[in-house]
């Protein structure tokens, strides 16, 4: 299944929400997949890891990119605890929450704009949820 976002051109902060936390979920899932393939060779929850980040994709990458404003976020300089991974596992946890908290916004925000859309980023929250539990408590 692949998500097909269709904005309203009305909304241009919102496509910069959306971006924004579509690149979070699948960084966020990229760290842990590359963690379970490289690290632990868990072909299962890479896979699956794998399977939960392409199901975050448009057609349509015009939109959400001209509404991107990296260079002036806010919030871009680093935090003091980001830099805080005293472990393997806590680098996973912190992870997992970045992915599972980008797809609830998804989920929220599509609301808005697209309903039937929002499930998927739901689906994909609630899969993370029990691959977090299988992941986290096997190591």
């Amino acid at each position: 299944m692949t998500t097909n976002i269709q904005l309203d051109p009305e909304l241009p902060d919102l496509y910069r929400i959306i971006d924004a936390n579509l690149n979070r979920l699948k960084e966020g899932i990229r760290v842990i997949e590359d963690c379970a393939r490289y690290l632990h060779n868990n072909k299962e929850i890479a896979r699956e890891l794998k399977s939960l980040r392409h199901l975050a994709r448009f057609d349509k990458q015009e939109s959400l990119l001209s509404s991107r404003d990296s260079v002036n976020d806010v919030l871009r300089p680093t935090q003091k605890s980001e830099l805080d991974r005293p472990s393997l596992q806590s680098m996973l946890t912190a992870n997992f929450k970045r992915a599972q908290e980008a797809s609830r916004v998804l989920e929220e925000y599509l609301k808005l704009i697209k309903p039937d859309e929002s499930e998927t980023y739901k689906q994909i929250r609630y899969t993370l949820y029990t691959i977090e539990k299988t992941y986290l408590l096997s190591l």
